[in-house]
């Protein structure tokens, strides 16, 4: 899979601070059905940490990170 991934659902949370783009993106998963593909923008330096880590703890799967000019995209696909 790769960044050209159509998501279900994109998640912009540019400017906003930890922990705001995860929350964003864990209410997405909650509303979203099995087999979503998620795409969150963010800015937060955190989100590199936390998305991933949250994602691999909560059972879903990491499709990859995308470096942006002035943000990071983050695509995840929800498997339960």
């Amino acid at each position: 899979m790769s960044e050209e991934l159509e998501p279900t659902v994109t998640v912009d949370a540019r400017g906003s601070f930890c922990p705001g783009p995860l929350m964003e993106l864990i209410r997405a998963i909650r509303e979203g059905q099995v087999g979503d593909i998620i795409a969150v923008l963010s800015s937060d330096t955190g989100s590199r940490r936390d998305i991933p880590l949250w994602v691999d703890n909560a059972g879903h799967e990491m499709v990859g990170i995308f470096d942006k000019e002035d943000h990071a995209r983050f695509i995840v696909k929800k498997l339960k």
